[in-house]
């Protein structure tokens, strides 16, 4: 939705032949600069939430108001990102059962909301709660990469959504969270990716494939392997599994496999 990402960074010298290394450098580079604005919307919302709270009241829809300066200016800043926002637990709100503070760039460029019926009467998307960037982010406690997938939420655009837990307390929230199309994510890591010696692929933590130069496994396909959540991070060349080698992104929850 939007602008085209901006460009991740040097990197390696495109012109030769590259190591996974390499790649999982540039992944991470792309995407670390989404997690720290995700990072920053799970801050606003915790303090603005502990704050609520500390008043003796259950926040309210119109609480949430006070995030949209912040997410409007991410999202004219982070060229990455076509929507941002903070998604409430199930009953966290006084006035509505579920809510979106979700904000997105338009086709023209403009800032504007993203209005969603969630009455559970109307809507078959009233439950967000079993979408992986929801549900990744709520059961691990840990930052997620979602995806790909259409998008049909928000966008109807196939889409990575990065997300975080927000927390009060130890209380779980809800999520912060921001959509990447994945247009804009394969043209920052594909050519980096097609450089390596051998076809290569990028799982997240349930194995969905985010990007690909092996015919076996194509963008959205599933790959069955380990725990992917639980690959170290430290082995140099990655840890061996099934005749490949897994390699975490520098702490970006995705796995480079080779």
């Amino acid at each position: 939705m939007g602008s085209s990402p901006r460009p991740a960074g040097a990197g390696p010298d495109l012109f030769g032949e590259v190591t996974a290394a390499d790649v999982a450098a540039r992944v991470r580079d792309t995407l670390e600069g989404v997690f720290d604005a995700v990072r920053e919307i799970r801050d606003d919302a915790a303090a603005l939430l502990t704050s609520v709270t500390a008043a003796g009241r259950q926040p309210e829809t119109t609480d949430l108001a006070e995030l949209r300066p912040g997410l409007q200016s991410r999202l004219t800043r982070l060229g990455l990102v076509s929507g941002a926002g903070f998604v409430a637990a199930p009953k966290l709100l006084a006035d509505v059962p579920a809510w979106l503070e979700w904000w997105q760039i338009g086709s023209g460029g403009e800032v504007r909301p993203l209005l969603l019926d969630l009455d559970p009467e109307h809507s078959a998307y009233s439950d967000y709660t079993h979408w992986d960037w929801f549900a990744l982010a709520r059961d691990t406690g840990r930052r997620a990469v979602a995806g790909p997938y259409v998008d049909y939420l928000c966008s109807d655009e196939y889409s990575l959504t990065l997300s975080v837990p927000v927390t009060v307390d130890g209380r779980f929230m809800g999520v912060a969270a921001a959509d990447v199309y994945l247009s804009h994510f394969e043209a920052a890591v594909m050519p980096v990716m097609q450089r390596l010696p051998a076809p290569a692929f990028l799982v997240n933590a349930r194995g969905r494939v985010a990007a690909s130069t092996c015919a076996d496994y194509l963008t959205g396909a599933l790959f069955k392997g380990p725990d992917f959540a639980a690959v170290p991070d430290g082995p140099a060349d990655g840890v061996a599994h099934g005749g490949r080698r897994l390699r975490p992104c520098g702490g970006i929850p995705l796995i480079l496999v080779t």
